[in-house]
């Protein structure tokens, strides 16, 4: 097995792609690429090497939160790396009778079965996009912006337990429950 003192995340060296340059000013890392730049401020008990094309992190200690913060901004700087050059997006899909999306600018109007239709304003570094009225993606640069915003989309309209209309991740399964009817109807029949 692995020893007590190796982090397998934290140890990995980041390989810093072409078109990207990465600075580090204090405890300030800035990585540029051609989608845009991201910055992360560093925790003192970690630091954060970048030489020959590569980006190594490495911890002061072995303690608990040591370890989680090694592996944690090792994975942050990895994310912002993938972040510049590819970007990152989460689908979403609305499910139900008259469900629809519609982009306006910056705005993305969703009309989700209340009386009136919600409007939600696109953050600096995200945008929406609207397939077939029914399918919503949000992209941007930074992942954790992307999935936040994403996750307040959905809360909009939390898909629904008994008939699955709501917003919905692409591709999650809503585990529909059985009526009060239907269950009436089975404990009748004994």
């Amino acid at each position: 097995m692995f020893g007590k003192n190796m982090s397998r995340i934290g140890e990995q060296p980041i390989l810093i792609p072409e078109g990207v340059t990465v600075e580090k000013q204090d405890r300030l890392i800035s990585v540029n690429g051609p989608k845009g730049k991201l910055e992360l401020s560093i925790v003192a008990l970690i630091e954060v090497e970048i030489e020959a094309g590569n980006i190594n992190v490495k911890r002061s200690n072995d303690q608990k939160k040591v370890k989680a913060l090694h592996g944690l901004t090792r994975n942050l700087l990895a994310n912002m790396i993938l972040g510049v050059t590819a970007g990152w997006s989460k689908d979403l899909e609305l499910v139900g009778v008259g469900f629809r999306a519609q982009v306006n600018g910056s705005k993305i109007t969703l009309n989700v079965g209340y009386s009136h239709p919600v409007e939600v304003e696109a953050p600096m570094g995200i945008t929406f996009e609207v397939i077939d009225n029914t399918k919503i993606k949000v992209s941007g640069i930074d992942k954790q912006l992307v999935g936040q915003i994403a996750a307040n989309l959905k809360r909009i309209r939390v898909p629904d337990v008994y008939k699955g209309k709501g917003i919905r991740y692409a591709g999650e399964y809503i585990r529909k429950k059985i009526g009060k009817s239907a269950k009436v109807g089975v404990a009748g029949a004994k």
